[in-house]
C-alpha cells in the first residue's frame, strides 16, 4: 500500500462513515501521518475507524463527529491488539531450536477454518475480482472497476498480514472483509442506471410479495436489501468475501 493510497483510503472511509463530505483538517492529516510512521497497517487503521463509528452510532448523540481525532483511541487500541498478534511471527524456531508447529496447531484450533483454507479463500476471491475487473476493462472502464482495484489491493494486504501473523484473529479479519464487501456493494449500486436499479427493485419486491404481510417493517427492509444485493452480486459475478462463504 503506497503512501498516497494510505491517506486516501483512510479519508474515504472516514467520510463514508460520517455520512457527509467533510474535508480533513491539517490536524487530521498529521494524525494519519503519525499512524503511518508508527507502522499502523492500513487495514488496522480502517478497522479502528469503523469500530469508533459503530460505537458512536450505538449511542446517538446531538453532536456529530467532525474530526478524525475522534477515532484515534480506537485505532491505536486496534494497533496494540494487532502488535500482540504478531509476537512470534516470522520466527522459524524458538531458542531451543524447536519449530513452531505446536503454535500453528494451537492457532488453527482458535480459527473457524484452517489457516490454509482461509489463505486459499483470500487468494481465490482476490483473483476472481481481478479477473472480473480485467473483463470489464475490455468493454469499458467504470467506477465499479476502480472500486474493485482498491478492494483487491486491500485483500492482498489482509492475506499477507494473515499469513505472517503468529496468532491471527478470525473476528478481526471478518470485520475487515465485511467493510470491503460494503464498499463493493455501494459501488455496485452506484454504477447502475435508474432503469436497471428500478428493475432490480421490482424483481426483489415480487420475490418477497407473499411474505411481506408476515414480516415486521424492519425485518422486511433488511430482507429486501439482502436479497437485492444478492441478486446484483450474482448478476455481476461479484464473489462474497466473508469467511462464512468459505
Amino acid at each position: 500500500m503506497n503512501y498516497f493510497n494510505y491517506f486516501t483510503e483512510i479519508e474515504d472511509t472516514f467520510i463514508r462513515r460520517r455520512g457527509k463530505h467533510l474535508l480533513l483538517s491539517p490536524m487530521d492529516w498529521a494524525l494519519i501521518e503519525s499512524w503511518k510512521e508508527m507502522g499502523v497497517p492500513l487495514h488496522v487503521a480502517l478497522r479502528g475507524i469503523e469500530h469508533a463509528f459503530d460505537s458512536f452510532e450505538a449511542k446517538p448523540r446531538r453532536r456529530s463527529v467532525k474530526t478524525l481525532m475522534y477515532c484515534q483511541e480506537e485505532v491505536e487500541a486496534q494497533y496494540a491488539e494487532w502488535l500482540d498478534s504478531q509476537i512470534g511471527a516470522g520466527a522459524e524456531a524458538d531458542e531451543n531450536g524447536t519449530h513452531l508447529d505446536e503454535l500453528e496447531a494451537e492457532t488453527d484450533e482458535r480459527l473457524p477454518f484452517s489457516r490454509a483454507a482461509i489463505e486459499a479463500h483470500l487468494l481465490r476471491v482476490s483473483e476472481e475480482l481481478k479477473q472480473l475487473c480485467a473483463e470489464r476493462k475490455r468493454v469499458r472502464r467504470d467506477d465499479f472497476c476502480d472500486a474493485v482495484t482498491r478492494v483487491t489491493a486491500r485483500l492482498d494486504e489482509l492475506a499477507q498480514d494473515f499469513r505472517r501473523s503468529a496468532r491471527p484473529k478470525a473476528e478481526s479479519l471478518e470485520e475487515s472483509l465485511t467493510s470491503l464487501e460494503k464498499m463493493l456493494d455501494e459501488a455496485l449500486i452506484a454504477r447502475l442506471s435508474s432503469k436497471e436499479l428500478a428493475a432490480a427493485h421490482a424483481e426483489t419486491e415480487a420475490q418477497l410479495d407473499s411474505y411481506r404481510s408476515r414480516m415486521e417493517a424492519a425485518t422486511y427492509r433488511q430482507t429486501f436489501d439482502n436479497l437485492l444485493l444478492k441478486r446484483l452480486r450474482e448478476q455481476q459475478g461479484v464473489p462474497r468475501l466473508s469467511l462464512f462463504y468459505l
